[in-house]
């Protein structure tokens, strides 16, 4: 916490670090296996420590699944495989073809992502950087909504269907209404955020009122989010008249976001929206009474209950905006990229959020910089497979690397040989002046 805190903020933070040590609850023999939550404590306690490693772990884990990644890569290169048959009598050239492999592919991950030194004018050279913002922008905004409620201690798996109800709600705003320029737009925002936030708050409200896990709620809410789409695609309401394909009428252009750099780009002030949002989560987490209190919350519910904190409160507070949060990400693609709302609208970025998130540690700006890695990793992944044949699926190993060694990172630290030697806790003041006197 920071020192701005009140002096009732400090005691419940004191209450809750004595109760949450290590991420292990301190409880008394007594009350151990008795409490009806403890199973939820435990996962709260393991989520606690995936997200609390420090910022050197997350990066270790990418270097270390690119690592990884380029040896699949190699192993499954054609020319390395011929080279492989006589390796022990020229050695070498396994070896080069294995890093010409390898090393062709990252660079055209990279040309196709941030930089192409090959473009023959100066806007197409910074172009596939824009493609990594661009896509960047629903990653961001949802895996947002994901980390919140990870800090309140919940796992919303659910961005699938928030982004996808957001962005129905966006879409038939904006291919429905006439309102003029400016305000369609604003309005179209508001009710993609509202569409998410009512899809998120249903888990909250299950999970405050009767105690249903929220994993099983938004998983099975994404079931039905899908569902209902593709259900109202082909209502009147929904499917583009003369249409026989489940597609909906395009996004009127008061309802799209502008492009921010012309005609010659895709990135959109939906990015800009994107950043708005992450300063805006870190100051309500970090500057707010509401964040306090959350934070407190995620890390020991039955602390913050006994400093008179609603706990129910919390968790249907935190899924309203995370919800919302995703929503967002719904009204990007449906009024910034795809302009028509489809069954595939959501892409897989409410499952990727998830993985934003957790590579984010779950720190707004953390998130920030995951989701443009992963839009990287999205932006270039299809250049690679064209100019070097590697398949794009690689991206997805590599994505899925990172979520293993960031769910493990004592596995990292012995890697990397990190000190992890943990610092002798000191002896209290009066046990020493007690000792003294014996």
């Amino acid at each position: 916490m920071s020192g701005d805190n009140t002096p009732q903020e400090q005691d419940l933070e004191k209450e809750t670090a004595a109760e949450t040590d290590g991420g292990t609850h301190a409880r008394s023999p007594a009350a151990a296996g008795t409490n009806p939550s403890e199973s939820q404590g435990k996962a709260s306690s393991v989520l606690q420590q995936i997200m609390g490693g420090s910022g050197i772990v997350s990066v270790l884990a990418v270097v270390l699944s690119m690592i990884l990644g380029g040896l699949l890569i190699a192993v499954t290169n054609e020319r390395v495989t011929a080279t492989a048959l006589y390796f022990f009598t020229r050695p070498m050239d396994m070896l080069a073809a294995a890093w010409n492999a390898a090393s062709s592919a990252y660079v055209a991950l990279f040309k196709g992502a941030i930089f192409n030194s090959d473009a023959d004018t100066v806007s197409a050279m910074f172009r596939p950087f824009t493609e990594t913002l661009t896509v960047a922008t629903p990653l961001v905004l949802a895996g947002l909504g994901v980390a919140l409620a990870f800090r309140a201690g919940l796992f919303n798996i659910g961005a699938q269907g928030q982004i996808v109800l957001g962005a129905t709600f966006a879409g038939w705003v904006g291919f429905t209404l006439d309102l003029p320029v400016g305000v369609h737009l604003v309005v179209a925002i508001i009710a993609g955020f509202v569409g998410g936030a009512l899809w998120g708050g249903i888990a909250g409200v299950l999970k405050a009122r009767t105690g249903a896990h929220e994993v099983i709620v938004t998983i099975m809410l994404n079931y039905i989010a899908i569902n209902l789409v593709a259900f109202l695609l082909f209502t009147p309401a929904f499917q583009n008249p003369g249409s026989s394909n489940p597609i909906s009428p395009p996004i009127k252009e008061t309802a799209l976001f502008p492009l921010l750099l012309g005609s010659g780009f895709r990135l959109h002030l939906g990015f800009l929206v994107a950043l708005a949002a992450t300063y805006g989560i870190w100051w309500l987490l970090n500057r707010s009474t509401i964040g306090f209190e959350l934070r407190a919350v995620g890390a020991n519910p039955h602390a913050a209950r006994t400093a008179g904190i609603s706990v129910a409160k919390g968790y249907i507070v935190v899924m309203l905006i995370a919800g919302g949060l995703a929503g967002l990400a719904g009204v990007a693609q449906i009024s910034g990229t795809e302009r028509v709302l489809t069954g595939g609208i959501a892409a897989s970025f409410g499952f990727d959020a998830i993985t934003v998130a957790l590579l984010g540690r779950s720190h707004p700006w953390g998130v920030f910089f995951a989701g443009i890695l992963f839009g990287a990793f999205r932006a270039g992944g299809v250049q690679m497979q064209t100019q070097t044949g590697t398949p794009i699926d690689i991206v997805l190993v590599v994505q899925s690397l990172i979520v293993l060694f960031i769910a493990a990172p004592p596995l990292v630290k012995a890697i990397f040989r990190i000190d992890v030697k943990k610092k002798k806790k000191r002896q209290p003041r009066v046990a020493a002046t007690v000792g003294g006197a014996a």
